[in-house]
C-alpha cells in the first residue's frame, strides 16, 4: 500500500509567479480529500501571515487527510506549525558537505540539532505524524544521510524522505532511487529503525515520475505529487499520472475517485495561471483526442487500439478531431454526432474535402462547426 502526500499548496506555490488565496487552497483542499489523498502538505506556516492563516483554516477543516506544515529544523517554525492544529509536521535539513561548510556546521552539530527539535516537536503533539527530510539526500555522502535518519527516527520521526532536490537520479544508472530506497531501508533496519520511507522527486531531467516509481518499487511507502507537477524549477511529479499508473498498471486499491482529476486540475491551472499543456498526459485537451484516419478508423470501433487508458477512468471521454488529417470515417462519425447520419456519399467527402481545408489553416472542425459545413454544402450544391 501507497500513501500519496499532495504539496501543491506548498511546493506547488513555489512556482515562480504562483499563489492561491485562501478561499481557493481550501477548495483546492476540499477536491484533493474528495479525490481520497491521504496528506496534504498545506504550507509553511513561517514564511507568510497569509500562508500560515491558510494552514489554520484547512488544519480545522474536518477532512478525511492528515494536514501538513513544512518547517526548518527550529523550533520557531515548529512552534507555528503546530499553532495551526496540523496532524503531520515535515521537518528538513540538508545534511551535504558543501551546506554544512556553507553553514560553519559540523556533521554532528546538525545531527544534534535535528534530533533535538524533532524530540521538542514529539514532546508538544505525541499523536503528531514528523517527517524528516535530508534536502538533496541523493547527492550527499549515504553515511551523513544516515546518520541523520537514524537520529530523526530515534528522536521520534516516523517519515523518512528521500529528496531528489535537483532530479540527480536516473532509472537504471547507479544513480537510482530503486536501489537507493533499498538500501537506506536495509541500513536503517540494522539499527532498528524502520521508519516510514517517501520520495520526493523533482522533475529537472523529465524523471520525476520515473524515478518516484523507481523508490516505489524498492520499498517507498509514500510519494510526493502536486497537481499539474507544480514545484520549484521543473516541478515534482504530476499527481494525475502517477494515480494512474498506480491503479491501472501496480493495481493498486486505495479508494482513490479519479473522475474528480479533471475539476481539481482546472481549479489549480486556472488560479495559478498556468495552462494544462494540450499534450499533457491523463488531463492534456488531446490526451484522448483521436486525430489521423488510421487512428480515428480504428479508435472508432475500439478506442483501446489507440489508448491504453480508458478516460472514463478519470471522468473524461475519447474525442474525434476533425482536421487535414482526418479521413472518411472520422467524418462519418463526426456527422453521426449531429443527426447527420443519412447523406450521400458524394456529399460526405464534400464535406471531409472541406474540413481538410479548414485543417491545413491550422484550425480543427468541432461540432457546431461541422453543422455550419453541412449547412453550406446544402445551400451551395454543384449544379
Amino acid at each position: 500500500m501507497v500513501k500519496i502526500l499532495d504539496s501543491t499548496l506548498r511546493e506547488g506555490e513555489q512556482t515562480p509567479g504562483v499563489y492561491f488565496d485562501v478561499h481557493i487552497k481550501l477548495a483546492i483542499a476540499d477536491m484533493l480529500d474528495a479525490l481520497g489523498i491521504d496528506i496534504i502538505e498545506a504550507g509553511h506556516p513561517l514564511v507568510t501571515p497569509e500562508i500560515q492563516h491558510s494552514v489554520e483554516e484547512i488544519a480545522k477543516r474536518g477532512l478525511k487527510a492528515k494536514i501538513g506544515a513544512h518547517a526548518r529544523s527550529l523550533k520557531l517554525d515548529v512552534d507555528m506549525a503546530l499553532s495551526c492544529g496540523v496532524q503531520f509536521l515535515g521537518i528538513f535539513y540538508c545534511v551535504s558537505d558543501e551546506r554544512l561548510s556553507d553553514q560553519d556546521k559540523k556533521l554532528h552539530q546538525a545531527v544534534d540539532q535535528i534530533a533535538q527539535v524533532i524530540s521538542y516537536a514529539r514532546a508538544q503533539k505525541p499523536d503528531l505524524l514528523i517527517r524528516y527530510t535530508p534536502e538533496d539526500a541523493v547527492r550527499s555522502p549515504f553515511q551523513n544521510v544516515l546518520d541523520a535518519a537514524t537520529a530523526a527516527v530515534t528522536a521520534g520521526a516516523d517519515i523518512i524522505s528521500i529528496a531528489d532536490t535537483t532530479g540527480f537520479m536516473i532509472p537504471g544508472t547507479p544513480n537510482n532511487l530503486y536501489d537507493y530506497v533499498k538500501r537506506l531501508k536495509e541500513e536503517l533496519g540494522k539499527k532498528n529503525c524502520y521508519p516510514q520511507i517517501a520520495v520526493h522527486c523533482h522533475n529537472d531531467r523529465g524523471l520525476a515520475l520515473a524515478n518516484a516509481l523507481d523508490g516505489f518499487r524498492g520499498g517507498a511507502e509514500i510519494i510526493d505529487t502536486a497537481v499539474l507537477g507544480l514545484g520549484e524549477r521543473a516541478g515534482i511529479v504530476d499527481l494525475a499520472t502517477l494515480l494512474v499508473i498506480l491503479t491501472q498498471d501496480f493495481k493498486m486499491k486505495n479508494g482513490w475517485d479519479l473522475t474528480k482529476l479533471p475539476e481539481v486540475y482546472q481549479l489549480v491551472s486556472k488560479y495559478s495561471r498556468i495552462s494544462i499543456p494540450v499534450n499533457y498526459p491523463i488531463t492534456g485537451e488531446n490526451a484522448f483526442t483521436h486525430c489521423a484516419g488510421v487512428h480515428t478508423q480504428a479508435a472508432i470501433r475500439n478506442p483501446l487500439h489507440y489508448q491504453s487508458v480508458q478516460p472514463e477512468v478519470v471522468g473524461r471521454k475519447s474525442k474525434i478531431s476533425l482536421d487535414h488529417m482526418s479521413g472518411i470515417a472520422a467524418v462519418k462519425y463526426s456527422l453521426d454526432q449531429i443527426g447527420e447520419s443519412n447523406l450521400e456519399k458524394d456529399f460526405v467527402l464534400r464535406v471531409l474535402e472541406r474540413v481538410k481545408d479548414v485543417g491545413q489553416r491550422g484550425r480543427t472542425v468541432d461540432l457546431p462547426e461541422l453543422k455550419y459545413i453541412v449547412r453550406y454544402l446544402r445551400e451551395h450544391s454543384p449544379c
